[in-house]
């Protein structure tokens, strides 16, 4: 008798590379066939080191083989708040450096929060991002990431499954992480802006990418407990859900 473990479907790959290739294949397909019915394609993004791989060959795909994203309409998982946008820090230039300047996207298109919503005013921008996914037919295609504490998006541990996009306090270890782009702690925002996991768990369909020394938290998300605790166990219960790594 096989027992298998895994309750979400796990594809492993020799490396980063080919797992990203096969996820930007996955990408390509649906962008085209949406294309072929007049039908806008809408991809959730994520940032971070692990996506790069991906990126770069979804810019190889538009340069070398033709793959257009005219129909593309995509929107961001997270930013740091507050940051400029044209930091070299912020997830909007990442996002432009390492994708949107190199392809064929309307710049209407593109939704990333933004770092510079008033205080004041955030709870209403947050929901109009909400409402802005909706309005776009919700999203086709997610891609996540996940951290070495299970956080998917900006949603750290104990993050609510019922939650929406919002301003959250960032969580030491993903502060650690992300020192690499600050070289100071102490630089590192404490805030950022992130689409909550219920809105993540719309999506039609999700892939979460992982590479590197994320084994434990995968397996814990993929074979352990569902809980508040380790936010990508979630995915566990969704329809149509891959973790690459």
């Amino acid at each position: 008798m096989i027992d298998a473990f895994e309750k979400v479907p796990v594809q492993i790959f020799p490396s980063p590379k080919e797992g990203s290739a096969f996820v930007a294949s996955e990408i390509a397909t649906l962008i085209k066939s949406k294309a072929a019915k007049n039908e806008t394609c809408v991809l959730g993004l994520a940032t971070g080191s692990t996506p790069i791989k991906l990126y770069q060959e979804l810019v190889r795909l538009h340069k070398e083989e033709g793959l257009s994203f005219k129909n593309v309409v995509t929107f961001n998982l997270d930013e740091y708040f507050p940051i400029e946008q044209d930091a070299p820090q912020s997830y909007w230039s990442f996002m432009h450096k390492h994708l949107f300047n190199h392809i064929d996207i309307d710049p209407k298109n593109i939704h990333i929060p933004s770092g510079k919503w008033p205080k004041e005013d955030i709870k209403k921008h947050c929901a109009e991002y909400d409402a802005a996914i909706i309005k776009a037919g919700g999203i086709d295609l997610q891609i996540l990431g996940i951290g070495g504490n299970g956080h998917i998006g900006f949603n750290e541990p104990g993050s609510s499954f019922h939650s929406k996009t919002r301003v959250i306090h960032l969580d030491q270890l993903t502060r650690m992480a992300n020192v690499y782009e600050w070289h100071d702690l102490n630089k590192v925002p404490k805030l950022a802006i992130t689409v909550g996991i219920s809105s993540i768990m719309k999506a039609k369909k999700i892939v979460l990418l992982a590479w590197g020394n994320k084994a434990d938290i995968v397996a814990k998300a993929v074979e352990g407990d569902v809980t508040e605790q380790l936010p990508a166990s979630v995915l566990q219960n969704h329809d149509d859900c891959t973790f690459v790594i």
